[in-house]
């Protein structure tokens, strides 16, 4: 029996969404873009080929649509991903048998353009900190928290989001997080740090009346924060101290790691504080390093 497509939301991808749902416990984002990188790849195939068994998408067809995507400019790093999204579906096709070989064999990615993660320079860290002025009212005080722990930590926005009072372990100064595909990992803390996390839960207990969940972070009116209203946050107060291009909970990220690394801190160690699954996602933060030691060899080498 052939397996044809006839709509995006065919029972084929469903049930490969399915799989990373429950059995590679994938997050919702993770599967959000999963599927919609197979939407948009069997939308181009039925467009431009018609209804098209499985077993006949050949690395032509898969080619077809990757130039396709290049002829709309999508950036390498965009089309690398969704030739992983294809490499795991078709995967998943030969380990259940609805294919005899996959067509990514022959498919060649493309090199992604080298950028260097942006960061915040120390300097202008030491100024948010030290001299930005944050209202001392719960905004305030939520506001100047979140971005101390975003800096201090390197942890995702989606890891802060999901922190609860019980994630804080006060004895021994650490904060527990779930991480990408349900990770838990364990980071160190600052023992000031810890007194505002404490001081601030107390204050959060007197203010407000049954939260839901015992959420760390709440807004003024008590409820858990959003993605979009934290994402909010920290571009205003970056905004005030740095001019470089990104301003994000995630730039925080790159700051904290790049200013580990600047310092002289074991690349494996980094690679642990932030989650990372492999040192190769780690190894970017020591371009800036180099780009640093290059910058101090010109203004101080008589030759340079």
């Amino acid at each position: 029996m052939q397996l044809l497509f006839f709509m995006t939301n065919h029972p084929i991808i469903q049930s490969f969404i399915e799989y990373l749902k429950f059995e590679k416990r994938y997050s919702r984002h993770t599967i959000l873009s999963y599927e919609t990188d197979l939407t948009y790849f069997f939308d181009y195939i039925i467009t431009q080929y018609g209804e098209t068994p499985l077993e006949q998408l050949s690395h032509i067809y898969i080619r077809s649509w990757l130039a396709s995507l290049k002829d709309a400019k999508l950036t390498s790093k965009s089309i690398n991903r969704k030739i992983s999204t294809l490499k795991s579906f078709f995967k998943y096709q030969l380990k259940i048998g609805k294919i005899q070989q996959t067509p990514m064999a022959k498919i060649v990615a493309p090199k992604d353009e080298k950028r260097l993660p942006n960061f915040v320079a120390d300097r202008d860290i030491k100024t948010l900190f030290e001299h930005v002025e944050f209202t001392d009212d719960w905004k305030g005080k939520t506001e100047r928290l979140l971005l101390l722990l975003f800096y201090n930590t390197g942890m995702r926005l989606s890891e802060l989001i999901g922190l609860k009072d019980g994630s804080i372990n006060f004895s021994n100064h650490t904060l527990k997080v779930l991480g990408k595909g349900n990770k838990e990992r364990i980071l160190p803390l600052h023992p000031e740090i810890i007194a505002d996390i404490k001081s601030y839960i107390l204050n959060k207990k007197e203010a407000f009346q049954d939260l839901p969940d015992a959420c760390l972070f709440v807004n003024e009116k008590g409820k858990p924060f959003y993605p979009r209203a934290v994402y909010t946050i920290v571009k205003k107060y970056l905004d005030t101290v740095t001019t470089i291009e990104k301003r994000s909970p995630h730039v925080l990220r790159h700051t904290f790691a790049t200013h580990l690394t600047n310092n002289g801190a074991d690349l494996n160690a980094v690679k642990e504080l932030l989650g990372h699954s492999s040192l190769a996602a780690t190894q970017v933060y020591t371009h800036n390093t180099i780009e640093k030691l290059k910058n101090i060899y010109k203004q101080a080498h008589p030759k340079a």
